[in-house]
């Protein structure tokens, strides 16, 4: 950090013998000589100190491990710049934690301001939101506005995912996943005989099935509602949600007690009522 003293030069440097205080020009009088300009360089200990306090450096740090003067200040200017962003001291242990890479000597704050002018005019995010959405996700830092963010974000309105500027856990995942990704729930659910619309719709209403795994999530429940349950995929496009429930300690547990007693009931009446309310119902 900088710090700069303006020391006007307004009079000349005459013989002291000749010098008179009423010949000392007035502030307002322009001067031939250009202001003394003093900088006095925030010492490393009191970048050091301000740094730990932030845990951006941990305060166990060895003697030898310390940063240098020059890194010192590099960092100081990431954290001024994140601070502009909106950012509070209470918000830098968990960046340094996540994205170390953050406060190295070469990051340069110049290389997200795209990320920052995205958030703000493209995802309609205000100052605060696109503070929360970092820090849900920090790594969106780091991602390509043209060829990751901008793709996501017009592919998930496409398919009409709203609201996405809103900080949570899960629109911060979406964001910082790439297309690609994406569309293999897209095609999971068109293979297994939803029509496109359909599948687009039912992303829409639960969009976090784009978190869950293939393998050890979507096909495993699909198997077990179309094999056990003899349910047609078609009521999944009235309870999306289903896929959000654990196979077994929900699903099968729930539908093996009605199936005892001979009981068939819409997905949504299986799964959304408690443990205590479902098993006093169906006694």
């Amino acid at each position: 950090m900088l710090h700069s003293l303006h020391v006007p030069t307004t009079f000349s440097l005459s013989s002291p013998q000749n010098l008179n205080p009423l010949s000392l020009a007035s502030p307002s009088s322009p001067s031939p000589y250009p202001p003394l300009i003093l900088q006095f360089r925030t010492a490393p200990r009191e970048n050091l100190r301000y740094l730990k306090t932030l845990g951006i450096i941990h305060p166990k740090t060895r003697l030898y491990k310390f940063p240098s003067p020059i890194t010192l200040e590099q960092i100081v200017s990431t954290v001024d710049f994140l601070k502009s962003k909106g950012f509070s001291d209470s918000d830098f242990p968990r960046l340094a934690f996540l994205v170390p890479k953050l406060f190295s000597p070469h990051f340069d704050p110049n290389n997200v301001v795209p990320v920052f002018e995205f958030l703000t005019f493209e995802l309609s995010a205000s100052l605060d939101e696109s503070k929360r959405l970092i820090l849900r996700c920090p790594e969106i830092l780091f991602s390509n506005v043209e060829y990751c963010l901008r793709p996501t974000l017009n592919y998930l309105r496409e398919i009409g995912i709203q609201k996405l500027n809103r900080p949570s856990n899960l629109n911060a995942y979406l964001l910082n996943t790439r297309v690609d990704k994406l569309d293999e729930r897209m095609r999971f659910l068109r293979c297994i005989g939803l029509p496109c619309e359909d599948s687009a719709r039912i992303c829409a209403r639960f969009p976090a099935i784009f978190r869950y795994s293939l393998e050890s999530n979507l096909i495993p429940k699909y198997e077990y509602l179309v094999g056990e349950m003899k349910r047609d995929v078609v009521e999944l496009n009235g309870f999306p949600q289903y896929f959000g429930y654990s196979l077994e300690k929900r699903i099968v547990p729930r539908h093996l007690h009605l199936k005892q007693r001979n009981v068939k009931v819409p997905l949504q009446r299986l799964l959304l009522l408690g443990d205590e309310k479902f098993y006093a119902k169906w006694k």
